[in-house]
């Protein structure tokens, strides 16, 4: 599913790309992705289930944090003509594959190349997040607080994790963050957590 380590700024792997396509609510989407980025030539089992708890059509902004080759930023904007996308990656392959796919399925939408939240102005009403889990919990845990300071009032974060790979200690810290802290989506051993207001 991966090669490389999709969390570096450059990927050293060889690019080959793979172009696939995918069905999302009776809506057919093309996606090229290549080696050296998250989850190569399909959607992963994660953000599939990412996708099916966001409240699509969204309302307002959205950031796609660690977007990736962007299923959730392409899909989230195709289904929401109405909101403003803002996607993010710090992987340079990731995010010309993101801008190729919102172009080859006629989304629009901002993308940048970032590690985490750095750099960007806005605030945003929903947020989507699939951790780099290998990149190391001191990561994963400071993207979690990066998000909480980008949201707006009464915005939302949307996480999945995997249970075996941390999904209740992380849950435990982001009910540090946040008021509200609710499993919305289990499958498979992923579990999606939904976030609002501020912990104070």
């Amino acid at each position: 599913m991966t090669e490389g380590m999709y969390y570096e700024a450059r990927p050293q792997t060889p690019s080959k790309p793979v172009v696939f396509h995918l069905k999302w609510k009776d809506t057919r989407f093309t996606f090229t992705t290549d080696a050296g980025v998250f989850s190569k030539g399909e959607l992963d089992p994660g953000t599939r289930l990412l996708l099916t708890a966001l409240p699509l059509p969204l309302q307002g902004s959205l950031l796609d944090l660690g977007c990736g080759w962007g299923p959730v930023g392409v899909i989230a904007g195709k289904l929401s003509p109405g909101a403003s996308i803002t996607m993010c990656d710090i992987n340079e392959r990731a995010v010309a594959l993101a801008k190729q796919n919102l172009l080859a399925n006629g989304v629009k939408a901002e993308v940048f190349c970032t590690d985490g939240t750095k750099g960007l102005q806005n605030s945003y009403s929903v947020i989507a997040l699939n951790p780099p889990i290998r990149s190391g919990k001191e990561t994963v845990y400071r993207l979690f607080r990066e998000a909480k300071d980008s949201l707006e009032k009464g915005g939302a974060l949307y996480i999945v994790m995997r249970k075996q790979q941390g999904a209740p200690s992380a849950k435990k810290y982001l009910q540090t963050l946040f008021d509200s802290v609710e499993t919305v989506a289990r499958k498979g051993g992923y579990h999606v957590f939904c976030c609002k207001g501020e912990n104070q």
